[in-house]
């Protein structure tokens, strides 16, 4: 359990100001935001609702209108339900920009043929007097026809749905490319799709073009996507600002947000990793992006964090009341100190500490970088940071899920975006959830210490991340708190 003391890059007091200003703007906070993920659920469960409803009204005509084919009644819900499913394996339930329903006509052909055949299969074995192939053959078109006109008429009644209520939406990207998407979507409005911001570098206006506020940082895109109720993110090409482009597909994921990749000439240059796809954007080639993840690692990693924060809380209770009750009689009321952090994706959240120094204001809490060796300090305080028990309300920070017990430490945005800009890999470190402890810290990068080294050993962590390896960093922690080499 440590904290982070080392020579901070120099800002000017102009950057300084503005950088204060853009961070610390009144906002909720993203990681409570329930919005976005039902918005963007509650519109893409109605249009599939309607599809679904489409197909199975279509499905169960052309079962009970097929000529030449003698069959029970009974089997026409099973039926349906089968050959719904049958579509949602062929992707035919994906979400679209552009769903056109006659290119899924041939998809719809074979699967009618091939349930008919397995039908009059069955028929036979039931029973039933079979059809030929011709009588197969004119049920299969039938069963195409009419899915495929049912299709046409859900896709045209979604369209008008999002065009009555477009949903805020990001362009990742800048140039000639990011101006002709930007007006196709301010001009179309049945994609559902209304430009709020760009993500990128500033550019000089374009005279003929609406300006978009453009977004530097992870931290203005993580306040963004929260003010605006952003629910879309189209990619242009890599991203060229300051955010990592993993980084930031990541970030938006785990805000709600649906991301789509824009390929071919089009796009200025071709998407990483695939080709464009049959959907499109008023033309322009796109496929819904996928930030992988691993599911089943991230959750064992939380239950950890839980199951240990909880049992590290109880025992550590009688501490925790020792070390108010002395900061309160040492240094008056406040017992705790909160300051904002940057933590997982760039979502800024409120780190809990034992106060051992109270700062002059605000801004010194936000820009000064170490208070190790100020005078102001009482011997308490200097005791409990040099063993570092001044980090234990930080359990309930992991109890939240703002931090995990082993990740890089947290750093305040306004150092983020200094060092971000100095030190190479400093911004991947937020690929992973924050930590009370790390494997930088366990190998003495602490105090006075080089910010590329501690970003370099957090991203050696994050690409050899494993259970085994945290619990091997928590106990080297455990041992480093009886050296006092906390500052």
């Amino acid at each position: 359990m440590t904290t982070e003391s080392a020579p901070a890059p120099q800002a000017s007091p102009r950057e300084a100001v503005l950088s204060s200003t853009l961070l610390h703007a009144p906002r909720r906070s993203p990681r409570r935001r329930p919005a976005a993920p039902a918005g963007n659920a509650a519109r893409g469960n109605r249009h599939l609702a309607t599809l679904l409803t489409s197909d199975a009204i279509a499905l169960s005509a052309a079962l009970l209108l097929s000529p030449g084919i003698a069959r029970p009644w009974w089997p026409i819900v099973p039926l349906v339900c089968v050959q719904l499913l049958l579509l949602a394996h062929c992707g035919l339930y994906r979400p679209r920009l552009s769903p056109a329903a006659l290119a899924e006509l041939p998809a719809l052909c074979g699967l009618a043929l091939l349930q008919w055949c397995v039908t009059t299969e069955a028929l036979a074995a039931y029973g039933s007097e079979p059809g030929g192939w011709s009588a197969v053959c004119a049920a299969a078109a039938l069963q195409a026809l009419l899915v495929c006109g049912g299709r046409a008429g859900a896709y045209r009644l979604n369209r008008r749905r999002a065009a009555r209520n477009p949903q805020s939406t990001l362009v990742v990207g800048g140039g000639p490319a990011a101006e002709r998407l930007t007006a196709a979507l301010y001009e179309r409005a049945e994609y559902g799709m209304r430009p709020v911001g760009r993500v990128g570098t500033p550019e000089k206006p374009s005279a003929d073009l609406r300006t978009l506020p453009v977004l530097a940082t992870a931290e203005d895109v993580s306040r963004a996507v929260v003010q605006a109720d952003v629910r879309h993110a189209v990619f242009l090409r890599p991203h060229e600002g300051e955010v990592d482009p993993q980084a930031l597909a990541a970030l938006l994921t785990g805000l709600g947000c649906r991301l789509w990749a824009v390929e071919g000439p089009a796009a200025d240059s071709a998407g990483p990793g695939a080709s464009a796809g049959a959907d499109h954007l008023w033309g322009f080639a796109v496929r819904p992006m996928a930030v992988p993840r691993k599911t089943v690692a991230l959750k064992a990693k939380r239950t950890l964090d839980v199951v240990l924060a909880a049992v590290f809380l109880v025992l550590a209770a009688p501490v925790l009341a020792v070390c108010a009750l002395a900061v309160r009689l040492s240094d008056g009321p406040g017992v705790l100190f909160r300051q904002e952090r940057v933590g997982l994706h760039g979502r800024p959240f409120v780190l809990l500490k034992f106060r051992t120094l109270r700062p002059a204001d605000a801004h010194e809490s936000a820009t000064r970088w170490s208070v190790a060796l100020d005078r102001r300090m009482s011997p308490v305080g200097s005791l409990l940071r040099r063993s570092s028990l001044d980090e234990l309300p930080q359990l309930w920070n992991v109890l939240r899920g703002d931090m995990s017990m082993v990740g890089p430490r947290p750093e305040r945005p306004y150092f983020v975006t200094q060092f971000g800009q100095t030190y190479p890999g400093y911004r991947a470190r937020h690929r992973v959830p924050v930590g009370i402890t790390g494997l930088a810290q366990v190998n003495g990068l602490r105090g006075d210490t080089s910010i590329e080294d501690r970003a370099r050993f957090d991203n050696h962590y994050i690409e050899t991340w494993s259970l085994w390896q945290d619990m091997c960093i928590l106990v080297r922690t455990a041992a480093s708190l009886f050296r006092f080499g906390g500052s």
